[in-house]
Order: structure tokens, then sequence, then C-alpha cells
């Protein structure tokens, strides 16, 4: 996922909270901080103490990456072809 607005980054915060099934308050106290702070985050504060939202990451077990963007992008017709059948394949094994 990429993180380029505050919204975005309270989107992955609100998603990650979720999947661990934890409440506002449960990751709050995790924090150390008040429901409220926890709600605005969420909700895209843009102003939020980088401190704060970095103890937030690691609570639930998330990383911040930084991307210099100097990458150029391969064009389109540089890329390898995909086997389906090998995938296909190896999905159904890791079923059994």
């Amino acid at each position: 996922m990429q993180i380029r607005t505050p919204l975005d980054l309270g989107l992955a915060i609100r998603e990650k909270r979720r999947k661990l099934k934890l409440s506002q308050a449960e990751l709050a106290d995790k924090v150390g901080v008040g429901r409220q702070w926890v709600v605005a985050i969420e909700h895209g504060k843009s102003r939020a103490e980088l401190g704060l939202v970095l103890r937030t990451l690691s609570a639930l077990g998330l990383s911040l990456t930084i991307d210099s963007g100097d990458r150029q992008r391969e064009p389109a017709g540089s890329l390898s072809p995909i086997d389906i059948d090998t995938v296909v394949n190896a999905a159904t094994r890791d079923r059994k």
C-alpha cells in the first residue's frame, strides 16, 4: 500500500487495528494516548506528532519504509511472461 496522504496513513492504521481485533481504546492504551487521538489519526489528522505515529505503527507491528522514487519503471514490454500453470499448480499444492 502506498501512503500519500495523512488519510491514507489513517486508513492503514485502522485496517491493521481491526485485523488485530483491537478497539480504539486498546490501541490508545498500547501507544500511551487517548482514544480521541486514535480516532483523529484514523481520520487523517495531518498534524499528528511523528513520534506518536511511529509508536502507533510499532504497536500494530507495522513498519515505515521510505522510497526515494529514483527507480525508473520498466517499459511494459520488458516484463517477463508469467506461466499461469506454474502459479495454479503452486496454489493448489499450498491448499493440500
